[in-house]
């Protein structure tokens, strides 16, 4: 899949990217989802209506200030061989139904383990860079 920019929503341009996320509730529960594309400062989530039910029980949107905390787990490629785990706390900030069993949660990050940020950094900036090679 070519990699393609969004348009710029997050002050960040997101590059589409599909890989598996483990979203671990406050209450330690965790979820599996899968990532629909990738910032330097948030992620957006797929998940279905069950997932959505554990993470977000009235099933709206939260409030700014009211937002939901949870931690995330996702690996990125940063050498092609060798994907890196990247461990970020968050918030989810937006939530939207997309199809009757299918929903995008858009998630803020608060703050990475490690060299988590790093790591995205880098990805992000590799694949927007691919992307502008194509045009």
């Amino acid at each position: 899949m070519k990699p393609v920019a969004k348009p710029n929503l997050r002050n960040q341009q997101r590059v589409d990217v599909t890989t598996k996320i483990t979203i671990e509730k406050p209450d330690g529960g965790c979820l599996t989802c899968s990532v629909s594309n990738l910032s330097r400062t948030g992620i957006m989530v797929s998940c279905n209506q069950e997932a959505i039910k554990e993470l977000i029980p009235d099933q709206r949107t939260p409030a700014p200030g009211r937002w939901i905390s949870v931690k995330t787990r996702f690996s990125v490629p940063v050498i092609p061989t060798q994907p890196v785990s990247v461990i970020a706390d968050g918030n989810i900030v937006h939530m939207r139904r997309i199809a009757r069993d299918e929903f995008q949660l858009g998630i803020q990050f608060s703050e990475f383990e490690g060299n988590g940020f790093d790591y995205i950094d880098r990805y992000v900036g590799k694949l927007l860079s691919d992307a502008r090679t194509l045009l």
